[in-house]
């Protein structure tokens, strides 16, 4: 049998790839007169063409959980993290919600009027499709938390992305509780969805299990809950799903995806085999996603959902600064480091951020080193008062304690009162200060300040990155979000139709290895395909 009779078979590398990306149609591999090649309909019958092996369409909405699409409205398994301070802007959760990805808005750190107008706007803009509000606690401002939860009661905002909870609060059950009701079948309705960032299972476990009683024996006897509220509170898991976030922007405990994912599954899987109500919950990943294969590989291993984060903050629709989209996008493996965090600065907690082009990292933990060496403002030494004034405060000391006393006496009174008697309080206040205003720098892009900007990120930065260098979307203008969520969701189908023909024996080229990123832009005159005659063919072992 002559090739020419069958033309639809490919042979070519370029050509092998190209149909392993239709992802709506069969890939079947075939020998057909000592070479080995691929043809999208299986050949009949007496053609003379055997099939070696075959990797089936792929759907994007099948590679995580029909119950995560069905519980949040949603036509694909994805989900943009929320990144603080409204970076996670109102724009990437429209842009991400009308492609049929799920976003939270990034309200933590914000003013409580800034985090009403962003959810006026996607009340507004958003009425029929799903969205999420981020709800972080702060042990340094609890009030925040309470003030975010009146505001998503009062918007009827339907799913919070709970973050930095150690243990359950009063107002994160509140939340819960308030969207409970009988439905008519007896089942109990959940109108407040909560999804629950973490990295620890110890964490993950009071997520899997209904709030603590004494928790909604207390809300209800404030009036703050009903009585049939607490009673559906505690029939049903404290969280719809957990995304277990690895080693990730922000704050991070930096485990391993491939550790702590399987955990947290399993976790989940012991509540189902007991028939306790955390067996529906999902299970999602997060940390490290920036490329099709790490988002294959968090499907691979049984994720629900995967969520993004430090990548979207490179995208157009991103609430932040064009110098630091910028940054971002010129970012490479070693250009992260940790830093002291501004909400648990004295507690020791850090941040992962980005480390090249900003003199932040180093900065902040200079700061934390004087906290931790010395009781007080007044105990400095001489040129590290000089330094602080001169490269960190641009002003004596006492100047900037007072722009921080006179917020401390409007906002939060009660510890004004305290750091007027606290002078190792007052020394935390301060360098908490610089960490807090630095991310705002970094977020209006303080021309003066660049040097101290504060660039929450992770490693599936520089992923990305090296994913599409050479194409468009090397640079940050033609980023945009619900883009690069298609593209994610393509490549990790891709790879798992890789993995099919892989675990049949098939061995491919390796320019099949990798999903191509959108927009490739050759240089001129140049060719994407492999040159020479002498093109290599796939094998089978």
């Amino acid at each position: 049998m002559m090739a020419s009779d069958h033309p639809g078979v490919r042979f070519d590398p370029v050509d092998v790839r190209a149909l392993l990306c239709e992802l709506d149609q069969p890939c079947f591999v075939v020998r057909q007169e000592g070479r080995i090649g691929v043809v999208a309909e299986r050949p009949g019958a007496g053609s003379g063409t055997q099939v070696l092996a075959a990797a089936s369409p792929v759907s994007t909405r099948a590679l995580g959980a029909p119950r995560f699409l069905a519980r949040h409205g949603v036509r694909q398994p994805y989900m943009a993290g929320s990144m603080a301070g409204g970076i996670s802007s109102e724009e990437l959760v429209v842009a991400l919600a009308r492609s049929g990805h799920l976003a939270s808005f990034g309200a933590a750190g914000l003013p409580t009027g800034r985090v009403e107008q962003a959810l006026r706007r996607l009340r507004r803009d958003l009425p029929d499709l799903p969205w999420a509000c981020n709800l972080i606690h702060d042990p340094a401002d609890p009030a925040s938390e309470r003030r975010t939860v009146d505001l998503c009661l009062h918007h009827q905002v339907a799913c919070v992305e709970a973050s930095a909870f150690l243990q359950p609060t009063a107002e994160l059950v509140r939340y819960r509780a308030a969207g409970l009701r009988w439905a008519p079948d007896g089942a109990v309705h959940t109108g407040n969805r909560v999804i629950a960032k973490v990295s620890q299972p110890s964490t993950a476990e009071f997520f899997l299990r209904p709030p603590p009683a004494e928790l909604l024996t207390e809300l209800a006897h404030q009036g703050r809950i009903t009585a049939e509220q607490a009673e559906l509170a505690a029939r049903v898991a404290l969280a719809d799903d957990i995304t277990v976030e690895a080693d990730s922007a922000g704050h991070t405990d930096r485990r391993p995806l491939v550790t702590q994912l399987p955990l947290i599954i399993a976790l989940r899987d012991r509540e189902a085999a007991a028939g306790r109500p955390g067996g529906v919950v999902g299970v999602g990943a997060a940390g490290g996603i920036g490329t099709p294969q790490a988002a294959f590989g968090a499907f691979a291993m049984g994720a629900d959902y995967i969520v993004t984060g430090s990548i979207n903050q490179a995208c157009a629709e991103a609430g932040t600064s064009p110098a630091v989209k910028t940054m971002l996008a010129e970012a490479g493996p070693g250009d992260y480091a940790m830093a002291p965090a501004a909400d648990m600065f004295e507690m020791g907690v850090d941040v992962q951020v980005l480390k090249r082009g900003t003199l932040f990292p180093g900065r902040a933990a200079w700061l934390y080193r004087l906290y931790r060496e010395h009781a007080s403002l007044e105990d400095l030494p001489a040129s590290d008062l000089k330094r602080l004034e001169e490269q960190i405060l641009r002003r004596p000391v006492g100047q900037a304690w007072s722009d921080v006393a006179a917020y401390l006496a409007q906002h939060r009174p009660d510890q004004a009162a305290l750091a007027a008697h606290t002078p190792k309080l007052r020394m935390a206040l301060l360098f908490r200060w610089y960490l807090g205003l630095s991310s705002r720098w970094a977020a209006q892009g303080a021309p003066d300040r660049g040097g101290d900007y504060q660039i929450w990120c992770g490693p599936a930065m520089s992923a990305f990155n090296a994913w599409v260098r050479g194409t468009l979307w090397q640079g940050p203008d033609h980023r945009h979000a619900p883009d690069i969520a298609r593209a994610l969701l393509s490549g990790a189908a891709y790879h798992s139709r890789l993995a099919q023909l892989r675990f049949a024996g098939v061995g491919l080229p390796s320019l099949c290895g990798t999903y191509p990123a959108p927009g490739a832009v050759p240089p001129a005159g140049a060719s994407l395909r492999p040159q020479g005659t002498a093109l290599p063919s796939l094998v089978t072992s």
